[in-house]
C-alpha cells in the first residue's frame, strides 16, 4: 500500500508542476518545478485559488466549480505571475481531494527561459525538452541558412556591379548601358545620350605610354562625374569613348551647357610626371523627344551620327542629332 509520503513523491516525479488540495481546497503540497515557479508561496496551509487564477472557463472561483469542470481543459495564471498563461488538468481524489496538473502549453520556451528551467524539472516521459532541442537546432539552422543567403546575396549584387563596372575608371561599362538604357525608354522616362569621345588620345599613348593614357582616361572620368547628376549614368565604354545618360526632361540649352562645360574641363592641361598631356573632346548628342518612337538602338545610332558631325566639325566641338 502507497502512503502519502510515496504519493507525493510519485506525483513530483511524475507531474512536477502539480498541486494537490483537499476537499476545501487547502494545498496539501507543490510539484518542485512550480514550487520554483511560486517560491514565496509554499505555504502547507495556502489556498488553491490565493495561488492561482482560472480564466477559461470562466466562473472557476472555489472548488464546488472546479469539481464540476474536473478533466476539462483549464486555461489559467499564477497569481503574481500575470504575464504567463498556463493550461492545466485538475482530477478528483473522492473523499481527498484532487490534483492540479499544469503545463506551459505551447509558451513552454517563455516558461524554460524567464524561469530557468531545466530538463530534471520535467517528467522524464515529457517530451518538451526534445521539442525545444527541435526547436533551437531549426532556429539554428534557419539561422546558418539565412546567413549563407545574405552572403550568397552579397556576393551575387558584388558579382553584378563587377559586370557592369570599368575597372580602370570605376564607371559603369558598355554592358551597363545596354542593360539601362533601352528599360529607361520602355519606362517612358526621358532620356538624353551624349557620347563623348576623346581627340587626340592616341598621341598621349604614342608619346608617354599607356600609364599616362590610363591617368588622363581617370581624369576625364572624374570630370565627367562631376559634371553630372546623381541620378545619370556615365559609362566607358570603348578605349576613349565614353556615354552620358541625363535622365528626365532637360532643356537643349542645358544639353549644350554641360557639353561646352565637359569639353572646357576635358581641354584643361593634364600633369604626369613632368610632363603635360593636352586633349580635347567630341560630343554627339540624341534625345529621344516625346512620341519620337526611339529604342535604345536608334537613339544610339543617332548619337553616334552627331558625334561623327562634330568630328568632322574640327573637333573639340559637340553636335545634336
Amino acid at each position: 500500500m502507497l502512503h502519502d509520503r510515496d504519493i507525493a513523491q510519485l506525483l513530483a516525479r511524475l507531474c512536477p508542476m502539480h498541486l494537490a488540495v483537499d476537499e476545501q481546497g487547502q494545498v496539501m503540497h507543490i510539484g518542485p518545478t512550480l514550487a520554483k515557479l511560486l517560491p514565496d508561496k509554499r505555504k502547507d496551509d495556502a489556498c488553491l485559488f490565493d495561488l492561482i487564477e482560472v480564466r477559461r472557463p470562466s466562473g472557476v472561483c472555489n472548488m464546488k466549480a472546479l469539481l464540476a469542470r474536473q478533466r476539462q481543459k483549464l486555461s489559467l495564471r499564477l497569481r503574481g505571475h500575470g504575464g504567463h498563461a498556463f493550461k492545466g488538468v485538475f482530477v478528483a481524489v473522492p473523499g481527498q481531494g484532487g490534483i492540479l496538473d499544469l503545463s506551459f502549453g505551447i509558451a513552454i520556451m517563455d516558461g524554460v527561459r524567464d524561469f530557468e528551467l531545466s530538463a530534471s524539472d520535467f517528467a522524464v516521459t515529457d517530451l518538451a525538452i526534445e521539442m525545444l532541442y527541435l526547436i533551437e537546432a531549426k532556429s539554428a539552422a534557419m539561422e546558418v541558412s539565412r546567413k549563407l543567403n545574405q552572403r550568397l546575396q552579397g556576393a551575387k549584387i558584388a558579382a553584378e556591379e563587377q559586370a557592369f563596372t570599368d575597372t580602370l575608371t570605376g564607371l559603369k561599362n558598355r554592358r551597363a548601358v545596354d542593360h539601362v538604357l533601352p528599360r529607361l525608354i520602355d519606362r517612358g522616362e526621358a532620356v538624353t545620350l551624349m557620347q563623348v569621345d576623346l581627340d587626340y588620345f592616341k598621341a598621349v599613348n604614342d608619346t608617354y605610354g599607356h600609364p599616362a593614357g590610363d591617368h588622363v582616361l581617370q581624369n576625364v572620368a572624374r570630370v565627367l562625374v562631376q559634371e553630372t547628376r546623381q541620378g545619370d549614368c556615365v559609362a566607358r565604354v570603348g578605349g576613349d569613348e565614353f556615354v552620358i545618360i541625363l535622365v528626365g526632361e532637360v532643356d537643349e540649352a542645358a544639353v549644350a551647357h554641360i557639353a561646352e562645360r565637359l569639353i572646357k574641363r576635358i581641354e584643361a592641361p593634364i600633369r604626369w610626371r613632368g610632363d603635360t598631356c593636352e586633349i580635347s573632346a567630341s560630343i554627339g548628342i540624341a534625345t529621344n523627344a516625346f512620341g519620337s518612337g526611339d529604342t535604345g538602338e536608334t537613339l544610339w545610332a543617332r548619337a553616334d551620327t552627331a558625334l561623327y558631325a562634330a568630328k568632322n566639325g574640327g573637333r573639340g566641338r559637340f553636335r545634336m542629332a
